[in-house]
């Protein structure tokens, strides 16, 4: 599902335009990222959480010469599936 189908899907099942929906849908997503972005976690009870994590620098190596290089800490992102959508994952 692309996001033009996902604000189709929103917008028939809570009744409302797509103009509407589509506006909710990236009002949410700019409020994850700019939360998620401050450090701050998000969670939806069941469904999904996101956060953010520190990467510890750690020695890797080039893929072409396997020459040794040393990869930088950095922030990632963290997305963890809660029950009620793994257990929607397995058909429950």
């Amino acid at each position: 599902m692309n996001k033009t189908e996902l604000i189709d899907a929103v917008a028939a099942g809570a009744d409302v335009s797509k103009k509407d929906a589509g506006a909710v849908i990236d009002a949410m997503f700019a409020v994850v990222m700019d939360k998620v972005s401050k450090g701050e976690k998000i969670a939806i009870p069941g469904l999904i959480s996101f956060e953010q994590v520190d990467r510890k620098a750690r020695k890797g190596f080039n893929p072409q010469t396997g020459e040794p290089i040393q990869i930088p800490a950095s922030k990632a992102i963290k997305v963890t599936a809660g029950s009620k959508l793994k257990a929607a994952a397995k058909g429950k």
